[in-house]
């Protein structure tokens, strides 16, 4: 009989001690599918075919975009895709840019509270940490993502899922 009640309480504290830890897991593995990568450097604007710019801005749908954010206020992101545009003076390789002037293309999610920020620039903006392909390797924390997104028009890839941006990794240019 000692033995049934220990299981007892032994069984749910351990169920709820799992379902807390899924609570907090970061946005890689808390269920996110794995979406396709655009090519970090792509040379034309991502569509989203589903969504209907005429209406009010709204959230992207799920996946990747290669694009960064130029407004934040109160948790949402405002956002849009950017494009690589070879540089044919010979100066630099290139640079992105965001959709022409009247090209309504943004979108706006709010930050998810568990969202994962890979930085190119190390936590404190001055250490390059970037993968091969370009892309930030160092964690950060959701205060640094959000100091980023205040200042704005960083290159990144950003994740949004369920209609919460949960993962971006910003996309080194010297």
């Amino acid at each position: 009989m000692k033995l049934m009640t220990s299981l007892r309480v032994v069984v749910p504290t351990a169920a709820a001690a799992a379902l807390i830890s899924a609570a907090a897991l970061p946005a890689d593995a808390a269920g996110v599918p794995k979406f396709s990568k655009p090519k970090v450097f792509g040379t034309s604007f991502q569509s989203d075919p589903k969504h209907d710019f005429t209406k009010r801005i709204s959230s992207r749908h799920d996946g990747i975009l290669r694009g960064w954010v130029t407004y934040y206020r109160n948790g949402v992101a405002e956002y849009e895709p950017i494009r690589w545009v070879k540089d044919k003076t010979g100066h630099t390789e290139g640079y992105f840019e965001g959709p022409p002037e009247g090209d309504v293309m943004a979108y706006a999610s709010p930050v998810a509270k568990n969202v994962v920020f890979y930085s190119a620039t190390g936590c404190k903006g001055t250490t390059v940490t970037v993968k091969r392909d370009s892309l930030g390797s160092k964690r950060c924390s959701r205060n640094v993502l959000i100091s980023r997104m205040k200042a704005g028009h960083r290159p990144a890839l950003i994740t949004v899922y369920r209609g919460k941006i949960v993962k971006v990794q910003e996309i080194y240019t010297p």
